[in-house]
């Protein structure tokens, strides 16, 4: 069946307290009737993948939440599963134990070719480690692509504002404060080397249009570079300036003609 395809890590573990690690990992195994040969040679596998070869004799007591989790994803594996589904599996973790956790998701993801489905609310998440991402809003799927074209362009009210709030930006008090700021101001988004490129001199020198920096950030989209900048055009031909940048293969949003 379909749900027997399907490897499931929890957002709190639901290990068997009852159970050591190797045991809550067998547990699937020995539900599926499998000899306990090949449970206890594929547990070894599973607890070398996931970095808990030492701790096989523990109980879910004596680890931390990283282990725990990690306890969970094996368990998941056990099956053989061709999906991978975390719901919420790193929000009760802190930053630096959900760095491991989702490192250690992109090896299964690289080495098993598993396909990983993560349920989450944490954009930074989805930035680090997904290739495609779908926003949902009431029950309902309201925007769905490409992670970099759908953080870098979202489209619907919802995905603006998660991804607004995931950077720390309220659009509209920027808008209020560039109020006093004369000439056209545009979004610059710039990916991939292009990130890198000094466009704005040679773009500057080209058409004689002058840039007023007002924002700026450089991040990264899984190991992709991007770069948005927020200016204002003064003088020149501002209209050549904006088809330069586009020409570069650079987005160009105009928030204030």
């Amino acid at each position: 069946t379909l749900r027997r395809r399907i490897g499931m890590i929890f957002q709190h573990f639901n290990l068997l307290s009852a159970r050591t690690v190797a045991a809550n990992v067998a547990f699937p195994l020995e539900l599926a009737g499998t000899p306990k040969a090949e449970i206890d040679a594929r547990v070894a596998e599973l607890l070398r993948m996931v970095g808990l070869e030492a701790h096989a004799a523990k109980y879910p007591s004596q680890l931390s939440g990283g282990q725990k989790q990690r306890v969970g994803i094996a368990r998941a594996l056990a099956t053989r599963p061709q999906i991978l589904l975390c719901d919420e599996a790193t929000s009760a973790l802190d930053p630096q134990t959900t760095a491991s956790v989702l490192a250690l998701l992109g090896k299964i993801n690289r080495e098993l070719g598993l396909t990983i489905v993560l349920i989450t609310h944490e954009m930074d998440v989805i930035r680090r480690v997904c290739d495609r991402v779908a926003v949902l809003d009431a029950g309902h799927m309201v925007e769905m692509g490409p992670v970099s074209e759908v953080f870098l362009h979202p489209r619907h009210t919802t995905t603006r504002r998660f991804v607004s709030e995931s950077e720390h930006v309220d659009e509209g008090e920027q808008l209020r404060d560039f109020a006093a700021v004369g000439g056209r101001i545009v979004r610059l988004t710039f990916l991939g080397e292009g990130t890198y490129e000094p466009l704005l001199g040679r773009i500057a020198r080209d058409t004689g249009v002058d840039y007023n920096i007002l924002t700026g950030r450089i991040d990264r989209i899984k190991d992709t570079p991007y770069g948005q900048l927020t200016v204002a055009l003064v003088g020149g031909d501002q209209n050549a300036a904006q088809a330069a940048f586009v020409a570069a293969g650079v987005h160009v949003e105009e928030l204030r003609r």
